[in-house]
């Protein structure tokens, strides 16, 4: 019988920015658009979570605010090795409780047509389509 590992997230420790940023530069190095310099910002500047499996990074979350004083998900990535085991879901559950948190009106994310698995991901998880490849969640207000 297999247990599942807990997956926690929190905030990034000092030392794992390098780790995150060579996550990142794995996955997304291919895709149109990528740079060095804008990943090295968004781990810089964003809000950052981390997802940890099992003491191992998982993943991660980068969230930025947008002139509407929404939150804006600029990357959002599952570690290879760790898919389909609920990170993605986890990461993007804990964004959403801090954009609540922090008064949010909505979660905004692009998630490119030909990335079927994004599409589906964000679509699965509330998002709506608002235009071209943006999709919204709406949150609610706290009292």
């Amino acid at each position: 019988m297999t247990t599942a590992t807990v997956i926690e997230v929190g905030d990034p420790q000092p030392a794992e920015a390098e780790l995150l940023f060579g996550l990142a530069k794995t996955a997304f190095e291919s895709e149109s658009g990528w740079t060095d310099a804008r990943v090295l910002d968004v781990l810089a500047e964003d809000v950052v979570f981390v997802a940890r499996e099992g003491g191992l990074q998982a993943g991660y979350v980068a969230l930025c605010r947008n002139a509407d004083e929404g939150l804006v998900i600029e990357q959002l990535l599952v570690a290879p090795g760790h898919e389909h085991r609920g990170v993605g879901r986890r990461l993007l559950a804990y964004a959403e409780g801090y954009a609540i948190a922090q008064g949010a009106p909505s979660l905004l994310v692009v998630a490119e047509p030909d990335n079927r698995a994004a599409q589906g991901f964000y679509l699965r998880s509330g998002f709506a389509p608002i235009g071209g490849d943006l999709l919204e969640l709406v949150l609610p207000r706290l009292a």
